[in-house]
């Protein structure tokens, strides 16, 4: 509580500067949040009277192109946001400001999504919200199997295990669904022990990353636990899910409100790993452009957006997007665990404390496309794991030069 009484003096402090404007372009308020994003603005407005924000918003394939744009042209918002991936970029291209944070201020954020945003040893963002990858499960399928609901010491053999009893595809039923993309490998070969990277080598063809796309592509090519796209029809994995035909789903946590139409119970675990849990996470940040003219007003409102109980309390009720606040901050996130369903919501957070972030290079659309085409070619088949793995290593170095 002293923390957020901090917080809140802070927030309510400071209206002594100069009528000042703070230029903030956004790719997370879209048309459902802008009420929302209005309300935080009309709020951070009134605490600092002699400020005033001018939001700009863009759908997020557009927005770094157009960020790019105006950096570039000399016109670079006071505020942006970014996610983890454009992060390291734009920080190693000297276009962000140094974010000064002391502990008590550091202490305010879950660490995991604190520090994603730090570059070479500085913090260059801070964390507006995240979201984790879960495992969800179907309740009904499992007693019906006979299968025990997964729990922390689950392993791959044990999600295998369950997906084999629960599989019944002569009834539509399968018992997991995995996406097989760059997402999910970077994650699954961290499970394994060993991992994707792409400095100062390419180390993307090991044995371990082998046994890693096994682990994806076998549920498909092998034990057939896993719809095949023709087995889909179109159907969408969250909506085979919804209509109780998936007894296990890896997916993000933005999926409760699409869940909780379900006519059947559900609830969700932290992912399973193997010789090691790896969970992944996606957060967006807030930033200060290192060409602002207002600088300490523009890092009042980062601070805002990123600490404040206004817009976390904001966030959590209007369903837009989880605070990346520590769990300390009981006082903020209790309405958000208090919501019954699902009723382990502390895996949202206790994925964090396993959470790996992929590896990020300037080109990073490239390195994706790359790994996700000899992802895609593995799982329907037209190569194996082996020749996937070895075509993506030759691939990526020679995109990167290596």
């Amino acid at each position: 509580m002293k923390k957020l009484v901090t917080l809140a003096l802070f927030f309510a402090l400071g209206s002594t500067l100069a009528q000042t404007t703070i230029n903030y372009y956004s790719f997370t308020t879209d048309a459902t949040h802008m009420d929302d994003m209005k309300a935080l603005i009309a709020a951070f407005e009134k605490a600092n009277p002699g400020v005033t924000i001018n939001l700009t918003t863009a759908p997020f394939d557009t927005y770094f192109t157009k960020l790019q744009t105006d950096i570039a042209a000399g016109s670079a918002p006071d505020v942006l946001e970014t996610n983890f991936e454009n992060f390291a970029t734009l920080a190693s291209k000297g276009v962000l400001r140094p974010l000064p944070l002391d502990a008590a201020g550091r202490s305010a954020f879950y660490p995991a999504a604190l520090n994603a945003f730090k570059y070479k040893n500085q913090q260059y963002a801070l964390p507006i919200s995240f979201s984790t990858v879960v495992l969800f499960y179907n309740k009904a399928l499992f007693d019906k199997a006979g299968v025990k609901y997964p729990t922390a010491s689950w392993k791959w053999q044990d999600v295998l295990s369950a997906a084999q009893k629960i599989n019944n595809p002569a009834q539509k039923v399968w018992g997991i669904y995995q996406p097989v993309q760059f997402w999910e490998f970077y994650k699954v070969a961290q499970q394994m022990g060993s991992g994707m990277r792409v400095s100062p080598t390419v180390q993307i063809d090991t044995p371990q990353n082998r046994m890693a796309l096994h682990y994806l592509v076998d549920k498909v090519q092998v034990s057939k636990v896993m719809p095949t796209d023709a087995q889909l029809s179109g159907v969408a994995n969250e909506d085979l899910f919804l209509n109780g035909q998936l007894g296990m789903l890896v997916s993000g946590v933005w999926m409760f409100d699409k869940f909780s139409k379900a006519a059947f119970p559900w609830d969700i675990a932290v992912e399973p790993g193997n010789t090691r849990k790896a969970t992944h996470f996606f957060s967006n940040a807030a930033a200060v452009s290192a060409s602002s003219k207002n600088a300490d007003a523009a890092q009042k409102w980062v601070t805002f957006l990123a600490s404040s109980p206004v817009a976390a309390q904001r966030r959590i009720s209007s369903n837009w997007d989880l605070p990346a606040l520590s769990l300390s901050q009981r006082s903020v996130i209790a309405p958000y665990l208090q919501k019954t369903q699902p009723v382990n919501r502390e895996a949202v957070f206790d994925s964090l404390k396993y959470a790996v972030t992929p590896p990020v290079v300037e080109k990073q659309s490239q390195l994706q496309d790359i790994i996700n085409q000899e992802l895609d070619a593995a799982r329907l088949g037209t190569k194996t794991v082996e020749q996937a793995l070895q075509s993506a290593q030759q691939r990526v170095s020679a995109l990167l030069g290596k």
